[in-house]
């Protein structure tokens, strides 16, 4: 079994980064926020990788990942609908019925579900700024693969020869 959490997390970077944009500015995107991180952005980090089905011939696994939305305003100059909007956005984006999940298939990995687990919304007030935070849980089921092509297909070939 391989790990495929942080392929999760990278395919949900590209698929997301330069797409969610606010009031026509792009909403940047971090999976580690740096010191220099402008407001509003978004986070994308791991929570879980668990396997769901232990059978003789797959691996299947049940990965959640955060997609958090930070928002900031001075005061009260703003409010949570900028949060909102960002979400409304990403969610268009990443939850999909049955077509466009994320892929993985190159990585030797099936993404078969797509859901969102939940979503909370923070506030959180500073002496300077008011924070307005949204949290979505994104769930997914996976399936290992195998590749079609490299090594693999290098041991099958030594294997029958």
């Amino acid at each position: 079994m391989k790990e495929v959490i942080h392929r999760v997390r990278k395919a949900l970077l590209d698929k997301l980064n330069g797409n969610v944009t606010l009031r026509g500015a792009t909403v940047p995107i971090y999976n580690r926020i740096p010191s220099s991180a402008t407001y509003p952005f978004i986070r994308i980090y791991s929570v879980s990788n668990d396997e769901i089905n232990q059978n003789q011939t797959s691996y299947i696994t049940e990965t959640i990942t955060r997609l958090e939305v930070v928002t900031r305003f001075s005061g009260d100059s703003g409010g949570e609908l900028d949060s909102n909007l960002i979400t409304d956005a990403i969610l268009q984006i990443v939850r999909t019925r049955s077509a466009d999940y994320i892929n993985i298939d190159d990585e030797g990995f099936n993404v078969f579900t797509s859901e969102v687990a939940g979503i909370n919304y923070l506030t959180e007030d500073s002496d300077d700024f008011t924070y307005f935070r949204t949290i979505i849980e994104l769930s997914n089921k996976i399936q290992q693969i195998q590749p079609t092509g490299g090594l693999q297909a290098e041991l099958q070939s030594e294997l029958q020869t």
